[in-house]
Formats: structure tokens, sequence, C-alpha cells
């Protein structure tokens, strides 16, 4: 079996509604986060993702993605990696992109970075190694992270510069998964959040 990344993006907290730039902040999840924390540990119970031989399972310990995990009933079994930390916002942490771009009207995050925070490239190193570690054995992994490493994640995972990551959205406490299609990495599914349509 070729090893896949199943991706569990971190449920609402209120700069996620609010469209504030969270990446070291320690936010924690709104209720409204808590409770599709908990329908997306469903759907990972059940199903094709049940009993998933061999799974593998890591979070950021950012509280956001680390209580998401636990809620959705992977606490007990992953293990903390700072790889999967968000985005080091720097000077922009906190901000709207309404607010940067009022200051500098051409940014564009993917191409510019953040001043005093990480590097497009650190970035893409960052997601290097998680792809990296996931293609390492011959078993699924499960993580638990955020937006943008994520989305950096999936653009590393097809071979694609990580500024490709502006071109696929990811909501709050979605599920993706990155597998093979003719021995090639793909995208098997994205952005799936059809666990909260209830």
């Amino acid at each position: 079996m070729a090893p896949r990344i199943l991706l569990a993006r971190h449920g609402q907290t209120e700069w996620s509604v609010n469209g504030n730039h969270t990446g070291r902040t320690d936010i924690p999840l709104l209720d409204a986060g808590r409770a599709g924390a908990k329908l997306l540990g469903e759907r990972l119970h059940r199903g094709p993702w049940a009993d998933l031989p061999g799974l593998e399972v890591r979070t950021s310990p950012l509280v956001r993605a680390a209580e998401t995990c636990e809620l959705a009933g992977f606490g007990g079994r992953a293990e903390r990696w700072d790889a999967l930390m968000e985005w080091d916002y720097g000077a922009y942490e906190g901000m709207t992109p309404a607010g940067i771009k009022a200051i500098r009207p051409d940014w564009f995050i993917w191409r510019d970075g953040v001043p005093e925070g990480e590097t497009p490239a650190e970035l893409s190193a960052r997601a290097d190694e998680i792809v990296e570690w996931a293609r390492s054995a011959d078993r699924d992994v499960l993580v638990f992270a955020h937006g943008h490493i994520l989305r950096a994640l999936g653009a590393r995972w097809l071979g694609e510069d990580v500024s490709f990551a502006a071109r696929i959205r990811l909501d709050p406490t979605s599920l993706s998964v990155l597998g093979w299609a003719y021995g090639a990495p793909a995208l098997e599914r994205w952005n799936d959040t059809g666990h909260l349509e209830r």
C-alpha cells in the first residue's frame, strides 16, 4: 500500500471566523469548532476511515489543532509535532487580509511572505519535511493542523511550488486526503466538510 496523508484542519476559532491571520497565537476553539471536531471524529471512526491499519497520528501542538485531535478521538495516540504548526505570520499576526492590503495594496502572502515571520521558502521546507515523513513507511498518516500549512502540504505533495497552495482553499474542520493516481501523487479528496452538513 502506498502511504496517504489524511489532513484534518482544526475547528473554528474566533479569529478564523473573523479572518485574522492566526499563526502562533494560541487561540482556543469556539463551541461551533468543538462540535465540528466531534463530527469529524465520528466520520473518521466509521466507513472507509475506520480501522486503517497502522494509522499514525500527529498534531500541531497549538491548542486549536490539539483540541480538535482530542475531540475527534485521536488524542491518546497522537504525537505533537512542531513541523505542523501554522505559518509564522510575524508582524502580520492577528491582522486581516484587508488590514494588510491597506498598508501593502499589492501584497500576496504566497509570493511575498510576511515581515518578521516565515518566508514561503521556509514554509515549503517544513511541508517537504512532512511529506518525507509521510512517505517513509508503508502506512497511512492522519495530521491535525492549520489552513496554510496544510495547503502548503497539499502543494508540495503534488510536487508543485508552494505558491500553488493559493489555489486550494481549505475550510475549518475539513477532511482532505493526499494519495496516488497512476503511480503519481494526487489529491484524492479536498476540503470535504460533508460531516458538518447535518
